[in-house]
């Protein structure tokens, strides 16, 4: 079977896609500080490789071997990509400053579940609300509607915490009002 070309060349293709997927979860899940999932997919992941790599390496002289390692790790990135934006894991803290101060904007956001932190602050044009959303990221894409809605000319910057500890934001998020809050909304839907 591994001497038919296309075979050989469909089998490299597919392991390294296998491979560097599994390699960009497990790099994930180790930057996220989940240590043995992180382990466990690594124990995987070797086994892949090194079966992959030793199909390439044993038939080096066919370079359409070669070519089918490298087009495989590409689509292996593209591929491992998608299935962490698909598992989006952990939080997202979302800051957002926005001209519209006198709005019940925090009110809006909290009766939709987030964690709000606010205060007044002072732009290059004036008064300005300042606030801070703790969301899983899962809940990222509907914080932004929620937000765009209120104000859509509102000025948004995110970035993803790496310690949480205490407060409402853990309280809320673990309680999972985001995810009531989310099914309801697509109920309406």
């Amino acid at each position: 079977m591994l001497e038919n070309s296309f075979v050989m060349v469909t089998i490299i293709l597919i392991i390294n896609i296998v491979y560097v997927s599994f390699f960009t979860i497990r790099m994930i899940l180790t930057l996220k500080g989940q240590r043995y999932a992180a382990a466990m997919i690594s124990t995987v992941e070797v086994v892949i490789y090194v079966v992959g790599l030793g199909l390439v390496l044993d038939n080096l002289n066919q370079i359409q071997n070669l070519i089918a390692y490298a087009i495989g790790y590409g689509l292996g990135v593209l591929a491992g990509m998608k299935i962490e934006e698909k598992l989006a894991l952990g939080y997202i803290t979302v800051n957002v400053i926005t001209k519209e101060w006198d709005k019940p904007f925090t009110k809006l956001l909290r009766e939709k579940g987030y964690g709000v932190t606010s205060w007044m602050a002072y732009g290059m044009e004036g008064d300005r609300l300042a606030m801070q959303i703790l969301t899983p990221r899962k809940s990222e894409s509907a914080l932004y509607k929620h937000i765009k809605e209120i104000d859509p000319k509102a000025f948004i910057i995110a970035f993803e915490p790496k310690t949480i500890y205490g407060g409402f934001w853990v309280k809320s998020v673990k309680k999972g009002r985001l995810k009531h809050e989310q099914q309801t909304e697509k109920e309406k839907i």
